[in-house]
């Protein structure tokens, strides 16, 4: 890592930030601005047993045991097409996250994920915004808006929200954004008193993005039915939104 970023993008898991800003990131990294990307829920699983859902995700991503050490090498070769530096933090994903007292699963299922967060995991927040706190020097901090209201997601806005009074951006999560299931519109999510910033993506950025998309293996089927729908899917959002759009906060609300 280097000492001070231009950008900082806060992941939630290993595919977010690619999914959702990868062109930007492209666009800032041909203009030799340094960024980062820092996954908040990259930590290998704890010694408890698999519970079934666990079992039924690895079985779609086809990954077995070593499952999250597979998925941070598909991020590493995400960033590079990217050119952004990496940080992968501790936690585990919501998946692998066991009560501390009962040691059962805290999430059992699609609904559970996109869900309310288990009582268990609020110290999390506080103990992401004290690391937050410590990242090198950067210009902006970007993090999710929490669209689509994966509980892992909104852990990670609700800790850089109380890390940080001003100056962060929010973006939107692709492709939870453009799910007809995920009803939502910035109303929900964005105060009026925030700026919404559109940045135009090029053939390159969107080429970039897409195969830095297709370096995550083990999560194309849960969205696209292959590679062709992959790029067509990204290129039809950026157009219908103008590129990627981010959301500033310009105060505290």
């Amino acid at each position: 890592m280097k000492s001070s970023y231009h950008s900082i993008y806060l992941s939630p898991h290993l595919d977010d930030v690619a999914l959702s800003c990868g062109g930007q990131i492209f666009l800032q990294a041909e203009e030799g601005k340094a960024v980062l990307i820092v996954t908040v829920m990259a930590g290998d699983r704890p010694g408890q047993s698999d519970s079934e859902y666990i079992q039924e995700l690895h079985d779609r991503w086809q990954l077995e045991q070593d499952a999250v050490a597979m998925r941070r090498d598909e991020d590493t070769r995400a960033c590079h097409i990217l050119g952004a530096d990496h940080l992968y933090w501790e936690i585990p994903d919501c998946i692998y996250r066991f009560d501390g007292l009962t040691n059962e699963p805290l999430y059992l299922s699609d609904e559970d994920i996109f869900g309310e967060i288990q009582p268990s995991d609020f110290y999390l927040i506080n103990t992401l915004a004290d690391q937050i706190k410590e990242l090198p020097v950067h210009d902006r901090l970007i993090v999710p808006l929490g669209v689509g209201n994966h509980v892992d997601h909104q852990i990670t806005r609700w800790a850089a929200e109380k890390s940080t009074a001003n100056g962060m951006y929010f973006y939107e999560e692709y492709p939870y954004a453009d799910d007809p299931r995920v009803i939502w519109t910035a109303d929900q999510l964005v105060p009026e008193s925030w700026q919404l910033t559109t940045i135009p993506l090029s053939e390159a950025s969107l080429e970039a993005k897409i195969n830095a998309i297709a370096s995550y293996q083990s999560q194309l089927s849960t969205f696209f039915r292959d590679r062709a729908d992959l790029a067509e899917s990204v290129r039809r959002f950026s157009s219908s939104n103008g590129g990627e759009r981010i959301w500033f906060r310009v105060s505290n609300d």
